[in-house]
């Protein structure tokens, strides 16, 4: 396991869900949920901020939680179900139809505030789908304005929940950002920035709302990353058993985190991440409660191998 290099930890905000898969097997996510599990596979104990109802679905995910050693004190309960997904497949990449009015959507701001008070925090990270309701907003708001710790946006553009706005919003108030190429081309052509290469586009995104910077997914092809002053890019590891890719960004996104925490250099920042992530799309569903996975790759970062 990583051990941490301060007592401080990361806040995680956003959606916990079930995926739910064509062929009936319900997997525990969300992107940010997912972030969280990583990390706390990773040892960095985040603090997860959502809300999941008083259903039997709710309960599965605390009890995921307990037994994965996860902290339950910045879960909130309330009235609403908890969240899915129903997750179908075209050519290998999935698209999601995300169930609407879920308790995600209702995180109450002054629990969450109570959840953070007097703890060591270093990190906020969280995605946009989030932010699609009222409520969440202000509760992300509420904490982004009352702690000012450094964050990282990772944007989720999924139709028809997101208001580019919002989106640039997040990015503004953000010092990192992370996407994928197809939300980096919605995002520029929203912001009507020239259509142009990927690493310009980037650039261009990145300047615009004065990140220190900016990653892209870029799926088989890798991860692209840019600073004022770099342009970096980085192949993935050669993968032939792939399961599905729910959840590959996910993962990539965790280590990115880790990355951040720990100051490693940007190039083998990637570099982890994309490995990560190879494991992740082999097999089903985008967590893993297998410490083993976590403690192989902690490994390989402290001998050097990645």
């Amino acid at each position: 396991m990583t051990t941490p290099t301060t007592a401080s930890r990361p806040i995680i905000f956003g959606e916990i869900l079930f995926d739910c898969f064509p062929d009936g097997h319900n997997v525990l996510g969300g992107a940010p949920f997912n972030v969280a599990w990583h990390l706390q596979g990773f040892g960095w104990s985040p603090l997860v901020i959502s809300a999941v109802g008083d259903d039997t679905l709710g309960a599965r995910i605390k009890s995921a939680m307990l037994d994965w050693g996860m902290d339950l004190s910045g879960l909130q309960t309330n009235q609403q179900p908890t969240g899915s997904v129903q997750v179908s497949f075209n050519d290998g990449e999935p698209a999601y139809d995300i169930v609407a009015d879920r308790a995600w959507d209702a995180i109450d701001a002054t629990q969450a505030g109570a959840a953070v008070k007097d703890l060591p925090v270093m990190l906020l990270y969280h995605g946009t789908l989030a932010l699609r309701s009222h409520d969440s907003r202000v509760a992300l708001e509420t904490l982004r304005d009352g702690l000012h710790l450094p964050t990282l946006v990772d944007v989720n553009l999924r139709p028809p929940w997101w208001q580019q706005e919002v989106v640039r919003g997040s990015l503004s108030q953000a010092r990192w950002g992370k996407l994928n190429d197809h939300e980096l081309r919605a995002a520029s052509d929203s912001e009507g920035l020239p259509d142009a290469d990927l690493a310009t586009m980037a650039q261009n995104l990145r300047a615009r709302h004065g990140l220190d910077l900016l990653v892209v997914t870029e799926g088989a092809r890798g991860a692209l990353l840019v600073t004022f002053t770099e342009v970096i890019h980085e192949a993935p590891p050669a993968v032939s058993d792939i399961v599905d890719t729910v959840g590959a960004g996910d993962a990539f996104s965790a280590v990115l985190v880790v990355g951040l925490l720990e100051d490693w250099p940007l190039q083998l920042t990637l570099r982890r991440a994309l490995h990560f992530a190879a494991d992740i799309v082999t097999q089903r569903g985008a967590t893993n409660n297998d410490p083993a996975l976590y403690q192989r790759h902690h490994q390989r970062w402290q001998e050097k191998q990645i």
